[in-house]
């Protein structure tokens, strides 16, 4: 009888185990690894915000300094099919790169020189930045670093669209 009652009791006890040890693994969170990792910031901050970068614009790029002018005039027009450049999560804006079809997260930095730039993460005027040569809150100049992609896509023009849906030039309906 004694040791009926002993294998009952350690029957029960080893339920009792198997029940806490699997109260422990079960419901337990899976990481979250889509989560986007936040994006350091540049060591010197650019005097640029991204909210002056954010928005719609029409593009163009001249290759010689006299050609500027006629190409922020392209660039107006160039608003019924506008770059749009839009915040990132990690604080950055959302750019393309030379040569690259995906959008990725650029930072806004600054330099010792007083230069400021927009690339990738990491010392700023690499060779993927553009150094933000005007930016006057209608009109954006920026410069491609590496020299050889400087030759084939000249110097970029933006020239800052309406809000969409409002017809440029036009006075507001009252």
């Amino acid at each position: 009888m004694r040791a009926l009652r002993d294998l009952r009791v350690l029957v029960s006890v080893a339920g009792l185990c198997a029940l806490a040890a699997s109260s422990c693994t079960t419901n337990q969170p899976t990481p979250d690894t889509t989560a986007p990792a936040p994006v350091a910031a540049p060591a010197i901050p650019s005097r640029y915000r991204p909210e002056e970068i954010v928005g719609r614009w029409g593009y163009g790029a001249y290759h010689k300094d006299e050609d500027r002018a006629r190409t922020e005039a392209a660039a107006r027009g160039q608003c019924g099919q506008p770059v749009v450049i839009n915040r990132g999560l990690g604080g950055g804006v959302m750019m393309y790169l030379a040569d690259s079809a995906q959008l990725q997260e650029l930072q806004l930095k600054g330099s010792q020189s007083g230069k400021n730039y927009i690339g990738p993460p990491g010392d700023a005027g690499g060779p993927q930045d553009r150094e933000i040569v005007a930016l006057d809150g209608h009109t954006m100049v920026l410069r491609w670093m590496d020299p050889e992609v400087a030759g084939r896509y000249g110097t970029g023009v933006y020239v800052r669209c309406a809000a969409e849906g409002v017809a440029r030039g036009r006075p507001p309906a009252r």
